[in-house]
């Protein structure tokens, strides 16, 4: 696509997420887009083909008409991401419950399918988490390191498209409230022991269970920096 398409594109992207025009309402006409935008009529259309492959229209003869944002393809979630300077943190929370779950999944099946050497892989991922000397953008690369090794060793084809679509705009779209995420080292390196002694003797119902607390702890390690980043946007606007 252009710049001039993908300004077209973002911009009509936002006017939908935002609510700006409603579900079944149409879209301005390629007439209307080509003025707005001082654009021709090909970077119209691929703009608004952007749009229907989203899934947030449907490019009908008549006009373009917006579909209800649970019919969007998973791609739109990083433009939800994006769409204010801190990410939603109801949204964010959501797809790390979703996130969380494939991981139990696929957790389950690493020790079902995965190669030896998988498995060694996987557990020399663990190996920054154990050390707890890592600084705070290294612990929260290693732990977006090891959900998506994991997910891969799964062997589950479905499981593994829908994460790695999740994890590609999950990870770039929360940079912002990443600086505020200080995780606690000390219990995810107790886990981080648990996965790697679960690995060694590929006990499933213990592998399970100690990521089940690994994901949840990233949870409360994102909450705790979305409070710390609102308090500090409080404090400036003081």
């Amino acid at each position: 696509m252009s710049i001039k398409s993908d300004q077209i594109a973002d911009a009509l992207i936002q006017d939908v997420l935002t609510g700006r025009y409603r579900v079944g309402e149409r879209l301005p006409s390629e007439r209307d887009l080509v003025t707005r935008f001082d654009a021709n009529r090909g970077a119209v259309r691929e703009a608004m083909a952007k749009v229907a492959q989203l899934g947030l229209a449907d490019v009908l003869p008549g006009g373009a008409r917006v579909r209800a944002r649970e019919l969007a393809s998973l791609d739109v979630i990083g433009h939800l991401l994006a769409q204010q300077e801190l990410p939603d943190p109801l949204l964010v929370d959501q797809i790390l419950v979703v996130i969380n779950n494939l991981i139990s999944v696929a957790a389950t099946q690493v020790l079902e399918n995965a190669t030896d050497e998988n498995v060694k892989t996987i557990r020399r991922l663990l190996e920054p988490l154990i050390r707890e000397d890592s600084s705070n953008d290294a612990h929260g690369e290693a732990r977006f390191a090891l959900m998506k090794n994991i997910m891969l060793a799964s062997n589950n084809l479905p499981l593994q498209l829908i994460a790695r679509t999740l994890l590609e705009q999950f990870a770039p779209n929360i940079k912002a409230i990443s600086c505020y995420a200080l995780p606690d080292r000390a219990r995810y390196a107790l886990y981080a022991r648990q996965l790697d002694i679960a690995l060694t003797r590929r006990d499933i119902k213990v592998l399970r269970s100690t990521f089940d607390a690994f994901t949840e702890l990233n949870r409360e390690t994102m909450a705790r920096a979305f409070l710390l980043a609102e308090s500090g946007q409080e404090a400036m606007t003081r």
